[in-house]
């Protein structure tokens, strides 16, 4: 059972998110408080394993409420609830910077705050399981140079915690770059890279433009701009990576959009391409899919059963795009095997 502590100014949030959770059965909301000062005097008395934090709030924020935390030897996992805005988008990664063990986005109209049931219930379940002290990555012997393999992975709703252990389980030494593009509001994929980075066994950093493809680093997409990948030589005449940020209209809706990101590579790495796709809703996915699959590369769909959303799976299914479909548990162990036979296979 995890007990959660509820932290909002908002009295019709903290009403909407006891009934999101409780629906649960799993989830014991053992209280909740209107403002920071409340919060810091209800974990102490109530203990809970885990408590959702607003940032703006009377008496203390919810920054000023992670200052205090830190300060303490034990305390509860934090899921923050963010707004929208500009603002908060900085404050959230400063929140991540602080310790926050997670975050979430709160949506703009309040009609539809009860859409976000599903997925607040996944990431407060996830966060539970991950250990209190994140190790930081391990510096590998791999000497990072323009990578000649690259590994996409696509995801949007419900892809972040899938993503925690999938950057988790590829090894630190993988002869490859990784480039995740996730579906997100412009200002946010920053704090999502620096929490991905406690994670993950290889460093993460959000992509800027003319970032290096290299093996061993995972570059995550920012949001608000396509993620393109444009080809370079490197010392040995192949064809290598290297990031272009473009704001041409959103596809799909969104921006960065996976197929962008999937389709520009495939003319880079063809063959040596091994795109992963993960949660998410809509059909972005599929035309990069079938890019890939057409330049020889190779494409793995996450079993549906551990997918929260499964729209953009569908999409390259349509596409006669799929080369496997694994268990999010497995897929790590069979990226590693297919970079390596493609590394063998270049010897």
């Amino acid at each position: 059972m995890v007990k959660l502590l509820i932290v909002d100014d908002s009295v019709f949030m903290r009403t909407v998110i006891r009934d999101m959770v409780t629906a649960d059965p799993s989830i014991e909301v053992v209280g909740t408080a209107s403002n920071g000062l409340d919060a810091l005097e209800k974990i102490q008395s109530l203990k809970p394993d885990l408590i959702t934090l607003d940032i703006e709030m009377p008496k203390m924020t919810g920054i000023q409420v992670l200052e205090e935390l830190k300060k303490q030897k034990r305390r509860p996992k934090v899921l923050m609830l963010s707004s929208l805005t500009s603002k908060d988008a900085e404050m959230t990664r400063q929140a991540i910077h602080l310790g926050a063990d997670d975050f979430m986005l709160k949506p703009k109209d309040i009609p539809h705050v009860r859409d976000i049931g599903a997925e607040l219930v996944s990431k407060i379940k996830h966060l539970v399981t991950l250990p209190t002290q994140l190790q930081p990555h391990k510096t590998p012997s791999l000497i990072r140079t323009a990578a000649e393999r690259v590994v996409l992975i696509g995801s949007s709703a419900g892809g972040p915690p899938m993503l925690d252990t999938l950057l988790a389980e590829l090894p630190a030494d993988l002869p490859a770059g990784v480039v995740v593009t996730q579906h997100m509001p412009t200002g946010f994929t920053a704090a999502l890279a620096e929490r991905f980075d406690r994670i993950a066994s290889m460093p993460v950093k959000e992509t800027e433009n003319g970032d290096t493809v290299e093996t061993g680093k995972i570059l995550l997409s920012k949001a608000g701009v396509h993620t393109v990948i444009s080809g370079d030589l490197n010392a040995n005449n192949v064809r290598t990576g290297r990031i272009i940020h473009t704001t041409t209209p959103p596809l799909h809706g969104v921006r960065p959009a996976v197929d962008k990101t999937f389709e520009s590579a495939a003319h880079i790495y063809g063959k040596n391409i091994v795109s992963v796709i993960l949660s998410g809703m809509g059909n972005d996915a599929g035309e990069g899919a079938y890019a890939i699959k057409q330049a020889g590369g190779t494409t793995i769909l996450c079993d549906e059963k551990d997918c929260l959303v499964y729209g953009m799976a569908r999409s390259a299914i349509q596409k006669n795009a799929v080369d496997k479909v694994l268990p999010l548990n497995k897929i790590a162990k069979e990226v590693e095997r297919l970079i390596h036979q493609m590394e063998e296979s270049h010897v």
